[in-house]
């Protein structure tokens, strides 16, 4: 039996080394990971479990470390295994927008930005902070909330724009709704923002709000009227 399992696995490396995970269904692209997490047996039903309980893949490498123990044959290797692919997936992606990044268009932004909310499940704030030609300089996450709500800290905007001797900044949150249409909230708070920021020199260029593939920008909604640049 062992032996048929093995052959099995082998077969299914090969398969995706000759052309990826495009073939693949959805339970098998699971099998395959589960293959790395539990190196003997049949993992075949194990990955309809995780899909039946989750109802996707997408579900499954989103769902929390606590509800992944709750499947049958889910250890804690496994469920760190599952919770890694996608954190791994966005420091990947993070990585390939780290070389050298001049903002000269709004959908630059979807660039730089999208690999920082991947997965998501709630709300989050990130500033990105730029010299006087629009150069990045940093990227730093300002705060975390809920899955519908996310307080951003004033003084924390300031820390990092100052940190990084930044004269411009763009913030961007997501929203895990899947709209990205900005609130009354998101407008008001960025306004306060910007006047504050204006008092020690730096100029907030824009706010994007992103959720699934869309990316609404407050600048060029004209929510925020351009000044200094």
């Amino acid at each position: 039996m062992a032996s048929i399992h093995r052959g099995h696995r082998d077969r299914m490396k090969q398969e995706f080394l000759r052309g990826g995970l495009g073939p693949f269904s959805d339970v098998r692209a699971l099998e395959l990971l589960l293959f790395y997490a539990l190196p003997q047996g049949d993992v075949n039903p194990l990955a309809h479990a995780l899909l039946d309980r989750f109802g996707s893949l997408a579900g499954v490498l989103d769902a929390d470390l606590a509800d992944l123990r709750t499947v049958p044959g889910i250890g804690d290797h496994t469920a760190i295994l599952l919770k890694l692919v996608p954190a791994l997936s966005a420091k990947y992606l993070a990585s390939r927008t780290s070389e050298v990044f001049i903002l000269r268009h709004t959908r630059d932004l979807w660039d730089l930005f999208s690999p920082y909310f991947f997965g998501a499940r709630n709300e989050m704030t990130y500033l990105a902070c730029f010299d006087g030609k629009l150069k990045l300089l940093g990227v730093r996450k300002i705060s975390e909330g809920g899955p519908t709500a996310n307080d951003i800290s004033v003084r924390q905007v300031a820390t990092a724009a100052l940190s990084f001797n930044a004269t411009a900044v763009v913030l961007a949150h997501n929203h895990p709704s899947g709209v990205a249409t900005p609130s009354e909230d998101d407008i008001s708070t960025t306004l306060y923002l910007r006047r504050f920021l204006q008092g020690v020199g730096v100029t907030v260029y824009d706010h994007v709000i992103l959720a699934d593939d869309d990316m609404v920008s407050l600048r060029d909604s004209g929510c925020l009227i351009p000044s200094g640049f």
